[in-house]
């Protein structure tokens, strides 16, 4: 039985089981009390999962930007925090890399029996998502979740967690029939946003201005659109064209403090005409 640190000496020529042999093995070293990293002896779930949650956006980004290169790199750093949490968790006796591995690897089987069962494989992307869907229901019924909305992550970024409740909600028929409801809806809170300014306290603000929110991802989810990704793309859009505010200033040998609205303004609608996207 080879020991971590011979793991961790594989030539980059090894296999896909080596360097992944080899990656657990750095991790289990990092983590050792007596040899190990001070700072990675010192983490625990709570303190790693903001890193896992940044790694996983530092991935979207990445595609979002075609960064083939970055990709690679980031998928590692990715593929390191599995790693980490797994040994922790060996550490604590819930379970090790192995029941990750081979819980993951059930689950893709058992939920694609159109691939790898008896079923057929000819039907829609639609109705094998469907089918997805039934199958999900069918194992959070076996973890004794009864709620509708049962299951839904907590650490979910906002607009993608209000996306997925929404939906769930959706198969029981909770749920406007048509996209001109939904307008209407988001009327109605933005009236009542507006109200809330004049007469109401700051926690209720907030709390017209999360209705006005959840009533926007749910106009989205009726016209098809991710609004997890259609806001990042909007945030794309607006620091490229502010970086064309920002460059039509130095050609005149200013900043963006130096300038006012009415100049930006007229810069930003410049970068429209330009077609900056």
């Amino acid at each position: 039985m080879p020991k971590p640190t011979d793991l961790i000496i594989f030539d980059e020529t090894g296999d896909v089981r080596d360097q992944f042999a080899r990656l657990v093995a750095i991790m289990e070293c990092l983590r050792d009390p007596q040899t190990g990293c001070p700072w990675d002896i010192e983490q625990d779930f709570d303190t790693i999962a903001p890193y896992t949650i940044e790694e996983a956006h530092e991935v979207a980004d990445a595609i979002e930007r075609r960064a083939w290169g970055e990709l690679r790199g980031e998928l590692g750093d990715l593929a390191l925090q599995v790693v980490y949490h797994a040994q922790m968790a060996g550490e604590a006796g819930h379970f090790d890399i192995l029941g990750v591995l081979k819980s993951i690897n059930d689950k893709m089987v058992s939920r694609h029996p159109h691939v790898f069962g008896a079923e057929s494989r000819d039907k829609s992307a639609e109705q094998q998502t469907e089918d997805w869907e039934k199958i999900k229901a069918a194992e959070r019924a076996g973890k004794d979740e009864r709620g509708v909305l049962d299951g839904v992550a907590l650490g979910l970024p906002a607009l993608t967690r209000a996306l997925k409740l929404q939906r769930r909600a959706a198969r029981v028929g909770f749920d406007w029939p048509s996209t001109a409801e939904v307008i209407d809806k988001i009327v109605e809170e933005a009236q009542e946003l507006n109200e809330a300014r004049t007469t109401l306290g700051p926690d209720e603000i907030a709390e017209e201005y999360g209705d006005l929110l959840f009533v926007m991802v749910n106009l989205g989810r009726h016209l098809g659109i991710d609004p997890e990704a259609a806001l990042r793309a909007t945030n794309g859009k607006f620091t490229r064209r502010f970086a064309h505010i920002e460059s039509e200033l130095r050609k005149l040998g200013k900043a963006p403090a130096d300038s006012d609205l009415a100049e930006m303004d007229a810069l930003w609608n410049d970068a429209k005409a330009r077609g900056v996207k």
